[in-house]
């Protein structure tokens, strides 16, 4: 960053949030873990809640070989789905309201998830939350070239963030909060958190076009299908998910 690059007010207060799930399916699978958390300037969390949910369906193995909850353990700990689900958008309702940004690490996964389990439950659901910083989109926009994977324990090593307990909620939370503030301080982003969220509108369409492209190319999906990159909550999931810091396997 050149030195007299003005660095981002918002890297001062901003917010984390991150899901753990039963699946990768935004539409149809459900929250087991969450975290709502507030970054100071020096990326030291100063509030935080984590909520477990019973998520009213079978946890697969393949969800509890990454974060560790089994369908046993969620429903002896954890509050009922709708509780749950009230309370984290509640929370990320009160930090918009502030103004804070909301830092969430491929937003659109935890942002449509949410929107749809909020639906599921008849709550109103975060339609449009903003603004939003999505450090997976950012990074992916400034460093377009640089080879490798982007889940968040790889880009977190990339920018000397320690991630110590990977797919845990909190941690992962944490940890893209710290790469958002490392990246404001790295790259000259936009100055005002509108412009941020609207630029990264524009992003993450372009990073879907061109995944898409490259699928197709390589015969991983057919030509006439898309990946989806509506940002930060897509009306259906995605053909597709690529990069996801809880990901699992693919068929």
């Amino acid at each position: 960053m050149p030195r007299d690059a003005p660095i981002p007010e918002w890297i001062t207060r901003v917010g984390v949030f991150d899901l753990e799930t039963t699946g990768v399916d935004v539409e149809n699978d459900r929250i087991v873990t969450a975290h709502v958390g507030l970054l100071d300037a020096r990326g030291v969390e100063i509030a935080a809640r984590n909520w477990m949910a019973d998520p009213g369906i079978p946890i697969p193995d393949a969800a509890t070989a990454v974060h560790g909850i089994t369908t046993a353990h969620a429903r002896t700990q954890g509050r009922p789905a709708l509780e749950v689900v009230t309370q984290v958008s509640a929370a990320l309702a009160s930090l918009l309201s502030q103004g804070v940004p909301i830092v969430a690490y491929n937003a659109s996964y935890d942002f449509s998830l949410l929107a749809h389990e909020a639906r599921r439950h008849g709550i109103p659901a975060l339609e449009n939350p903003s603004p939003v910083i999505d450090p997976l989109v950012i990074d992916k926009a400034y460093d377009r070239y640089r080879p490798g994977k982007r889940t968040l324990q790889v880009v977190a090593a990339h920018y000397a963030v320690p991630l110590e307990d990977a797919h845990d909620a909190s941690a992962d939370a944490v940890a893209a909060g710290r790469i958002a503030q490392a990246l404001a301080r790295q790259f000259v982003l936009p100055v005002t958190l509108s412009e941020l969220h609207e630029r990264q509108i524009g992003w993450a369409r372009s990073q879907a076009a061109s995944l898409t492209e490259y699928f197709i190319r390589i015969g991983r999906i057919d030509p006439e299908d898309t990946i989806d990159g509506t940002w930060p909550v897509r009306p259906h999931s995605a053909l597709l998910r690529e990069d996801l810091p809880r990901a699992i396997p693919h068929p």
